[in-house]
């Protein structure tokens, strides 16, 4: 089964960038930045400024799994985010 690959251009810090990722991962990236009344920009933002290694594509995939498992609270608020239930 072949994964559909969605490339995207988005800014952050004032930038362009562009990130590619699978739908569902930006899917579910999306649906983080709504829960906490942000903006899909904001939340790479975060994710940008916080990461320690990899690309930029990478850091989000590991972002959404941490959430997708209920990751402890005190590490969303290191990335300046609510709780995501």
């Amino acid at each position: 089964m072949k994964s559909t690959i969605v490339k995207r251009s988005i800014m952050i810090s004032g930038r362009r960038t562009s990130i590619s990722l699978e739908e569902p991962f930006l899917s579910a990236l999306k649906e983080i930045a709504k829960r906490n009344s942000t903006t899909l920009s904001s939340v790479v933002a975060q994710i940008e400024s916080s990461r320690q290694y990899g690309n930029l594509s990478s850091a989000i995939r590991l972002f959404v799994l941490e959430h997708s498992r209920g990751r402890p609270a005190s590490e969303g608020r290191q990335l300046g985010l609510s709780d995501v239930k």
